[in-house]
């Protein structure tokens, strides 16, 4: 299956997905008499409009490089991630807000006790959106794609607030309402934690941060295994959305012609190009050893 079958219809599952769940949810919640759920649902109301901008995201990413964006366009992964990371900031905050206003305002005699509906409601909601966090998330891996990853992770964020639900409901039928708003005021807290993490994972690939320091020594290792190099005297790395940038300079024997060095540092760029397949462009610079 091409690329772009692969990006259409994980998006079409996330959609259609979160739509049926958001209403049974909605209903589920109104029906039952849980603020939980109701916030659950909005939060998975969100997760619609989630997945449309990483497919949106995904597919301009994937547009060749153009006389006015001769880099490529993988920066609108980054655009894509910011943009899921505002929808969910904002979506934790207002559930998170509403969540106090219920805790604070006591009288928890006065809250209604929800029904079985908001509970069956929660338990499918877990099963549905780790699944769904699954599905995304091993066909973010084959695209290589930090919107998908991020949009699978959105998937299990909701999960994460369906079990929050699921306690809360529990322990408002067992006898303790307040822990229905208690519950929404724990999913805001893991909607806002995933929220950051997502946002922050943009700014670094938009901001040309080096990959991690790990990755950049065995990066450096494979360079020094190849023929002809006798050291690295210098590599800098930097992430371009999903791609990487790599500058090296390398040490070669001075007595070489010049068509000589040239071949060791075409044939370091083609064997590092093959074997870290994220690599956007290397740039080889050849210094006389010693």
């Amino acid at each position: 299956m091409n690329k772009q079958k692969i990006i259409n219809r994980v998006s079409f599952v996330g959609i259609a997905g979160n739509i049926v769940l958001c209403a049974f949810k909605f209903l589920a919640g109104i029906i039952g008499h849980s603020g939980a759920m109701v916030s659950d649902a909005v939060h998975s109301l969100s997760d619609v409009l989630a997945t449309f901008i990483a497919w949106l995201g995904v597919r301009l990413s994937v547009k060749a490089a153009d006389k006015h964006h001769p880099y490529g366009h993988e920066r609108f992964e980054c655009l894509a991630s910011l943009a899921l990371g505002s929808i969910l900031m904002a979506t934790g905050v207002i559930i998170g807000y509403n969540g106090i206003l219920k805790i604070t305002g006591g009288h928890y005699e006065e809250l209604a006790v929800p029904g079985r509906i908001a509970l069956a409601a929660a338990v499918l909601s877990i099963i549905v959106k780790e699944a769904m966090f699954w599905y995304t998330r091993h066909y973010a891996k084959i695209l290589d794609s930090s919107a998908f990853m991020a949009d699978a992770w959105h998937h299990r964020s909701d999960a994460f607030s369906s079990i929050g639900s699921l306690i809360g409901i529990g322990g408002a039928m067992l006898g303790f309402p307040v822990l229905d708003p208690a519950a929404s005021v724990g999913i805001a807290a893991c909607i806002l934690k995933v929220a950051f993490d997502i946002m922050r994972d943009a700014v670094d690939k938009m901001l040309d941060t080096a990959i991690d320091e790990k990755k950049e020594n065995e990066i450096r290792a494979f360079i020094a295994g190849q023929d002809g190099v006798l050291g690295v005297d210098m590599l800098h790395t930097r992430q371009f959305g999903n791609k990487i940038y790599i500058d090296v300079e390398i040490s070669c024997d001075g007595s070489l012609s010049l068509s000589a060095a040239h071949e060791i540092a075409e044939r370091v760029h083609e064997e590092v190009e093959k074997e870290y397949s994220n690599t956007k462009h290397i740039m080889v610079h050849v210094n006389p050893a010693g």
